[in-house]
């Protein structure tokens, strides 16, 4: 490791244990669900907009939580040797696929999100696979509460490029919830819009100013809805009242110059709590029909 590498990593820890807890967090009853060595795996039928047209596919979220690398902001292979460099974080992986007349689509969305600690996300990552090619972004946090990022893609204008970024992340808001939604800033906030967004618009890396509220949608659900400014984004996240606050839908619209909305639509059809890294045998391939997974 250089000596400006190891500079920075001892900088990040040591900033990183003055961090206040969460407050309003019953963690004992968390940790009963979340720190039991499992992961929450929920399947969604999806309605994707691309090329402007509703295509039908599938969206699956995957959340589990995971002893991480503070300095290299990576999953530790030994989290018993770390020490204060182990920061524990609840990950959510999703997932779209869908078809574009004949070719797939197949994208990807990781976010790191400190469990204890009140901070915010530390990492963001997305993937876009179809047949023109493949595109991947990763955006870290840094020592204060500024971002840095990096885009690999195979569009000349795109290419590949580093840039940074302040303000909040909307693919922290999934996690958000999933801690407690007692966690989520209300009223006007500068956010970045999701990295799946990124994919389909190409737009910059930048925040703009949003508007976050919470409402009551029925008696067992609430939804979190995030305006932005431009009027060009609207997310809506419906999920459970109790904890653990599982998420049973979600609404993204796009609106376009002309003043056409795109709208995204996913509905829960399964979920289930599982090792599922532990079931990679192919009698272990039922699983995939309890969750209503297409084949």
């Amino acid at each position: 490791m250089n000596k400006g590498l190891l500079l920075f990593s001892l900088i990040f820890i040591v900033l990183s244990c003055a961090r206040p807890e969460r407050e309003k967090v019953d963690f004992e009853a968390w940790g009963e669900y979340w720190f039991q060595g499992q992961a929450e795996i929920s399947s969604f039928n999806l309605t994707q907009y691309r090329y402007g047209e509703p295509r039908e596919g599938e969206a699956v979220l995957i959340f589990v939580t995971e002893d991480f690398s503070r300095s290299k902001q990576v999953k530790l292979d030994d989290p018993a040797t770390a020490g204060r460099d182990k920061l524990s974080v609840i990950k959510m992986n999703q997932t779209r696929d869908f078809i574009t007349g004949i070719y797939p689509y197949h994208m990807m969305l990781s976010a790191f999100t400190p469990t204890r600690e009140a901070m915010q996300g530390v990492k963001f990552t997305a993937s876009s696979q179809e047949w023109c090619g493949q595109s991947f972004t990763q955006i870290n946090l840094n020592s204060g509460e500024s971002y840095s990022g990096e885009l690999f893609s195979y569009f000349e204008k795109e290419g590949d490029k580093s840039f940074s970024l302040t303000g909040m992340a909307e693919d922290d808001l999934w996690n958000l919830i999933r801690i407690n939604p007692n966690q989520i800033p209300t009223g006007s906030v500068q956010m970045w819009p999701s990295l799946i967004y990124q994919r389909f618009t190409h737009g910059e890396f930048v925040a703009e100013e949003a508007f976050i509220r919470l409402t009551d949608k029925s008696n067992n659900l609430r939804q979190l809805e995030v305006t932005y400014s431009s009027g060009k984004r609207e997310l809506k996240i419906d999920f459970e009242k109790e904890f653990p606050y599982p998420i049973v839908a979600w609404e993204e619209t796009h609106t376009l110059d002309n003043g056409e909305k795109e709208v995204t639509q996913a509905t829960r059809k399964g979920m289930k709590v599982i090792d599922y890294w532990n079931r990679n045998a192919l009698e272990d391939e039922f699983l995939r029909d309890e969750l209503k997974l297409n084949p």
